[in-house]
């Protein structure tokens, strides 16, 4: 028999998601099975898996020692331990806590992978943790951390992660409620001077990793606009994101006829070209600025080429 004791990273947790997560070679049916036949139980009694689970908490599981370790997968998760410490991880950590930990992302990396070969903030957020904080083996078998939200391959700026179940439940809350302000500073081409708030539908072409935008009083996209400057060609804006679509902000502010300097996929090649040889912008002028999450501002400083941007057209200006 071996006895697990359940500590505050996994409370709140259900019972049967944390049996998954543990027993990561298991079936779900055999998960299930166990339980049914009292082979794996909760303080001392039968459950069905829906509990949810609190600190102190004793599961006791009557598996022989060949299959708790087959279940457990230990050799997968020692193996994948093993390639997050070897990483050689660069991050601009810009807030941490207990349960989450927020990143400056810089252009020309992924949030998170999508091939197995990919390397993504998320893999240096792990490998910082483990390398950087004593994040251990065991709390990895339990919980894998991992970002919230997502920023698009060359768009800067903040980004969250959960390091703890209580981090993830919470981030995931507050997204689901919008009960998360974000908030992007761009420059985009031509003249805005007035505030507004734009509604549209937006729909996407995996296939070529594009957008459309087509207008639409209740769509299912809201962007909201504060002009901050503007000269004769360009302007420098304020981004507030009411709803949070693939490309969202580019789309939409192109579809209006003012795309984003440096946005290769739906701006104007020849201005991007001007802004690249004048400014060194070789992507979208776009940047995650300043979020607002649990009373807590956390601001990621904007990357050189667009401060240099900024400063030589407007001067000195109030974000």
């Amino acid at each position: 028999m071996q006895e697990i004791i359940i500590d505050s990273s996994n409370e709140n947790r259900r019972f049967d998601k944390f049996l998954k997560i543990y027993f990561q070679n298991a079936t779900s049916g055999f998960i299930y099975k166990m339980l049914r036949k009292k082979n794996i139980t909760l303080n001392g009694k039968k459950d069905s898996g829906s509990s949810l689970l609190k600190q102190g908490d004793v599961i006791n599981v009557y598996f022989s020692d060949d299959t708790f370790n087959k279940m457990r997968g230990l050799n997968t998760s020692q193996n994948e331990f093993d390639y997050y410490k070897g990483i050689d991880y660069k991050l601009d950590v810009i807030y941490e806590d207990d349960d989450i930990i927020a990143c400056n992302k810089p252009a020309g990396l992924l949030s998170q992978k999508s091939k197995d070969n990919d390397i993504s903030i998320n893999e240096y957020i792990v490998s910082y943790l483990i390398k950087e904080k004593g994040y251990s083996l065991e709390e990895y078998r339990t919980f894998h951390p991992s970002v919230s939200n997502r920023l698009d391959y060359n768009t800067t700026g903040v980004i969250l992660a959960a390091k703890t179940l209580k981090g993830q439940q919470n981030l995931s809350h507050a997204l689901k409620y919008h009960e998360l302000e974000k908030y992007y500073i761009c420059i985009c081409v031509g003249v805005i001077k007035e505030e507004m708030t734009l509604s549209a539908q937006l729909s996407k072409d995996t296939d070529n990793n594009k957008v459309t935008i087509s207008d639409k009083r209740d769509g299912n996209i809201t962007t909201k606009i504060y002009p901050i400057r503007s000269n004769s060609h360009i302007s420098l804006l304020k981004i507030q994101l009411l709803t949070g679509k693939t490309h969202q902000i580019r789309a939409h502010l192109a579809h209006i006829g003012h795309p984003i300097i440096g946005d290769m996929k739906y701006g104007n090649k020849e201005v991007n070209e001007l802004y690249r040889q004048k400014y060194g912008i070789i992507t979208q002028a776009l940047h995650s600025y300043t979020t607002y999450y649990d009373n807590k501002k956390i601001t990621a400083p904007l990357p050189g080429a667009l401060q240099r941007l900024i400063e030589e057209e407007y001067g000195n200006v109030e974000l």
